[in-house]
């Protein structure tokens, strides 16, 4: 028995280990400050490009007052536009791609019960992604483990409590009436965050429990939180959920409150199996959910194949397998494995926040460049919905001509 103890109370001075030594990496990758900053800017190439206009436009609205002089440094040469100037510049010339009052926000759950698919690394990119184009973004962390809320620059253990996290409204015992209360700031200005951490699981048992009753007081949790989600939208272009990767009541719950499904899932054999699996208990799942009066209506469901290695000839071969199976509704671009996504989780950041390259500069375009095409199809998916497609550019309008 004494020997039993002894293990228990090893488990736990590592769990206290492993804590603090995630406090000191976030203390040292966000130094001079223990929180994280955003250093990103962009030169006024890029800038035109991401507004869709001439840099000659920028420059007349800076000339003419409409847009504050272009920022530089002391030498007087040009440093970039924050992502602050960046959105008052969309404001000014035209070119934000907010949505129409009427149109839907787009509430995306980035789902699959199989671990390691890169789940959290897909919601962060492609919040950040949505971030640079000038979209508001929410991200919901409803996944216990938190690692979309520590890629935020926040540590669970130590920054955020129960009450901060979906806790509180979804209990048995709610002390909140709606989830105003969860959302806070981040780095990004344009990018708001409801995080979590472990106690969060408590909700899980509290609910696992009540359902044993009849069910009642699940349903009415799945109602709630597809209410508040809602709610919350109102403020929003895209939000995008982050669940547990496995089913459970707030994975249910969340599957609820989402209008559209993104499945991504390595190029392995374990993992296309794992998520066939998962589609079908999916499927099972959400008709049970509709035969019990729960309301559920996807705008879009598609898979994406993440941490793919174009080198790798056995990648290839279940990517093949992957279009077989699924058709269109596998996105055409997957995400590349890259040692520059890799090195940016290293210091709980994205690809999108690096101010210069980790890697070699070839490989941090590559990467960018991939990351690009790859969460454009989700945001052509969301701009669908609102009945508003990108128009084809001058470079497509000729290749379709010849």
């Amino acid at each position: 028995m004494a020997e039993d103890h002894a293990v228990l109370t090893q488990i736990g001075d590592l769990a206290d280990a492993g804590e603090r030594m995630i406090e000191r990496l976030r203390r040292k990758a966000f130094l001079p400050e223990s929180r994280k900053g955003l250093n990103v800017r962009f030169g006024i190439a890029e800038a035109a490009q991401l507004l869709g206009c001439s840099t000659n436009r920028i420059r007349m609205a800076e000339d003419d007052g409409r847009l504050p002089p272009a920022p530089a440094a002391e030498n007087g040469r040009r440093v970039g536009y924050t992502v602050e100037q960046m959105l008052r510049m969309r404001e000014v010339l035209g070119a934000s791609p907010a949505r129409a009052p009427l149109d839907i926000p787009a509430i995306i759950a980035v789902q699959n019960f199989k671990g390691g698919v890169g789940k959290s690394t897909v919601t962060t990119h492609l919040a950040h992604y949505f971030a640079v184009q000038g979209y508001r973004v929410l991200v919901v962390d409803c996944d216990s483990q938190a690692t979309t809320t520590t890629l935020f620059g926040f540590n669970p253990h130590f920054n955020i409590t129960r009450g901060e996290t979906l806790y509180p409204y979804l209990s048995i015992d709610p002390t909140q009436a709606d989830l105003a209360y969860a959302v806070k700031a981040t780095p990004w200005p344009n990018v708001d965050l409801i995080p979590s951490n472990l106690e969060l699981f408590d909700v899980e048992y509290e609910l696992a429990a009540a359902g044993s009753d009849g069910g009642s007081v699940l349903a009415a949790r799945f109602r709630k939180l597809k209410r508040g989600l809602s709610d919350l939208a109102r403020d929003y272009d895209v939000v995008l959920l982050d669940p547990p990767p496995a089913l459970g009541t707030i994975s249910l719950a969340v599957m609820q409150a989402a209008n559209a499904l993104l499945v991504p899932l390595a190029a392995t054999t374990p993992d296309f199996c794992s998520t066939v699996q998962f589609l079908s208990m999916m499927d099972q799942v959400l008709h049970q959910l509709t035969g019990a009066g729960i309301a559920v209506d996807y705008q879009f469901v598609r898979l994406i194949c993440s941490k793919f290695d174009g080198n790798d000839p056995s990648h290839a071969m279940v990517r093949a397998i992957m279009e077989q199976s699924f058709g269109p509704a596998l996105l055409s671009v997957p995400i590349l494995e890259s040692a520059e996504i890799s090195h940016a989780a290293m210091r709980m950041m994205t690809v999108y926040e690096l101010d210069k390259p980790i890697g070699t500069p070839k490989t941090h375009k590559r990467c960018r460049a991939n990351l690009d095409e790859a969460m454009r199809q989700v945001e052509q998916l969301v701009r669908q919905g609102w009945g508003r497609v990108e128009p084809l550019s001058e470079e497509a309008l000729v290749d379709a001509a010849a």
